[in-house]
């Protein structure tokens, strides 16, 4: 009788270690889809700003720079000023901010009448790095299920909406936009 509660004990202990290990395998699992979601939209903008390269300008709101998604509820803009002179490329520039808005809010999949095809609280960020040379950093924030390090790019992180820097995650890349003749 005692082997077989010794055994019973035994049996317990691997596994609630087995449960625990199945609950941190969907933890990483949920992070990295969110890694590969913010990856897409991130890959997206800058495919949508090299296709309307010339009023690159209008995706950093003239330079000032620009934040969508989850908090934001603007409608975003481009002025007609120096080169951005014609309406149908300000107005590209509009649609496909406003579309990747809708996609960092999760419009992709709706359940319920929510959107829930996004990754938790997903912000993107577009910022002119440098205007002479065309240079924009193109940011996806999102909040992960564990803390770690905190990141070094700032979108995000204004809205303390991740419960502190440490799950706030980010993936970015810079875009550089030739001069063309």
């Amino acid at each position: 009788m005692l082997e077989v509660l010794v055994t019973l004990v035994i049996l317990l202990i691997a596994l609630l270690g087995l449960a625990g290990v199945v609950a941190r395998s969907n933890s990483a699992e949920l992070e990295s889809y969110q890694r590969v979601q913010a990856l897409i939209l991130v890959q997206d903008m800058v495919d949508r700003i090299n296709a309307n390269r010339k009023y690159a300008p209008c995706y950093s709101n003239g330079g000032t720079g620009v934040t969508l998604g989850t908090g934001y509820s603007g409608t975003p803009a481009c002025a007609a000023t120096g080169t951005l002179t014609l309406a149908a490329e300000r107005t590209q520039a509009v649609t496909d901010l406003v579309a990747w808005d809708s996609m960092l809010k999760g419009a992709g999949e709706i359940q319920g009448g929510q959107r829930v095809g996004a990754m938790i609280g997903a912000r993107g960020c577009i910022t002119q790095l440098d205007a002479t040379n065309r240079i924009y950093r193109v940011s996806v924030a999102w909040q992960g299920m564990a803390g770690t390090v905190a990141p070094v790019d700032t979108c995000g992180q204004s809205s303390n909406a991740y419960g502190g820097d440490l799950k706030r995650r980010v993936v970015t890349t810079t875009v550089r936009i030739a001069k063309l003749s």
